[in-house]
């Protein structure tokens, strides 16, 4: 899979996110470690099980304008 992230360089570092999985960023010093970060990061989320409330729990949808 191929996802777009943004990456720019601020001050000694790299920082970046995927524009298509929100929740995965990192920041490094240097920009191939910052997009092996990156990758890493879009590994493990995808890696995660889905979210099952617990009997007490409700998962519901917010709608925000």
């Amino acid at each position: 899979m191929k996802f777009r992230a943004v990456i720019k360089k601020s001050e000694d570092w790299w920082i970046g996110w995927l524009v298509d999985l929100p929740g995965v960023n990192a920041q490094e010093r240097t920009k191939e470690e910052l997009i092996e970060s990156l990758r890493i990061g879009a590994e493990d989320m995808l890696a995660t099980p889905v979210l099952t409330p617990k009997e007490d729990e409700e998962l519901v949808t917010i709608d925000v304008n």
